[in-house]
C-alpha cells in the first residue's frame, strides 16, 4: 500500500537548551530540504517548557515556530507542541499528514525526514527510530558499554521521543501524549498499535542525543546512561 504524505509537522520539546537547540534546529532545517524540494509542507514547532534562558530568542532567531508553556513535563510540552503543529496545518487530512518528533538537546541526520517519509508511503503508521548518545560526553567505560549493548544496523525497538515519527491519523485515534514526566512516547506507542496501528522499527536514520548524566526527565536516558549501562553491559557479557 502506498500512502501518500502532504504535509510533516517536526515537533521539538525544550527546556533550558539554550546550548544546544541551535544545533538541533539547523539539523531539522537541513532534513526538510528534501521534502520542501518535492512540494511536502514542513512546519518546525518548538514547545519551550518554563524556559528561562535564551531557548526562545534562539528558535527565533532561526524562524521557527514557538509555542510556550510552563509545564515542566515532558508529556504536555509534546502534546502542546503537536497541537500547534496540527493547528498549523488545519484543512490537511490527517491521514496525510506525519508527525515528526524529536528534542532540542539532539542532532537528526540528512534523511531523518525522507526515511520517515519513504517508510510512511509504504504503510508504516508509526516509525520508530534509534538514538546514539553524544559519545563526547560519556566516559570510556560507558562507550565501551554501549557498544557491546548496541549492533549498528539493527533496530532494538526501543521507543525514544527523540527520534519517532506518526502519522497524525494514528497520533489522534491513540488519544495523542498523555501528561507523563517520563515514557509518555512509550505509552503512545503502546496505545498506537492497540489501535491497530502498524509499528515499523529501523536505525536507518539514527539521531544523536546528548550523553549529559543529569537529564531533563527524571527517569529518562540520561538516568539510563547514568545508572544502568555499564550494568547492563556487564551483565549481558558472557563469562
Amino acid at each position: 500500500m502506498t500512502t501518500s504524505i502532504d504535509a510533516i509537522g517536526v515537533v521539538i520539546p525544550a527546556h533550558n537548551e539554550q546550548e544546544l537547540l541551535a544545533a538541533c534546529l539547523q539539523a531539522v532545517e537541513i532534513a526538510a530540504l528534501a521534502p520542501r524540494r518535492r512540494g511536502i509542507r514542513v512546519d518546525i514547532v518548538v514547545a519551550l517548557d518554563a524556559c528561562d534562558d535564551a531557548s526562545a530568542d534562539i528558535a527565533d532567531g532561526l524562524g521557527v515556530h514557538t509555542v510556550a508553556l510552563d509545564a515542566r513535563c515532558v508529556g504536555i510540552a509534546r502534546q502542546e507542541g503537536t497541537r500547534a503543529a496540527l493547528a498549523r496545518l488545519h484543512g490537511t487530512d490527517p491521514a496525510r499528514v506525519w508527525l515528526a518528533h524529536t528534542d532540542g538537546d539532539s542532532v537528526v541526520p540528512p534523511n531523518w525526514l525522507s526515511h520517515q517519509l519513504r517508510l510512511g508511503r509504504r504503510g508504516a503508521d508509526v516509525v520508530i527510530g534509534t538514538v546514539r548518545p553524544d559519545f563526547r560526553d560519556l566516559s570510556e567505560a560507558q562507550q565501551d558499554a554501549w557498544w557491546r549493548t548496541h549492533t549498528p544496523g539493527v533496530a532494538n525497538g526501543h521507543v525514544h521521543g527523540a527520534n519517532l515519527g506518526i502519522r497524525a491519523s494514528t497520533f489522534l485515534a491513540a488519544g495523542g501524549f498523555t501528561a507523563a514526566p517520563v515514557h509518555e512516547d512509550v505509552l503512545l506507542v503502546e496505545a498506537a498499535r492497540a489501535a491497530g496501528a502498524k509499528a515499523v522499527a529501523s536505525d536507518a536514520a539514527w539521531v544523536r542525543t546528548s550523553g549529559r548524566s543529569v537529564g531533563r526527565a527524571p527517569d529518562g536516558y540520561a538516568r539510563y546512561l547514568r545508572d544502568d549501562l555499564i550494568p547492563l553491559a556487564e551483565s549481558t557479557t558472557p563469562g
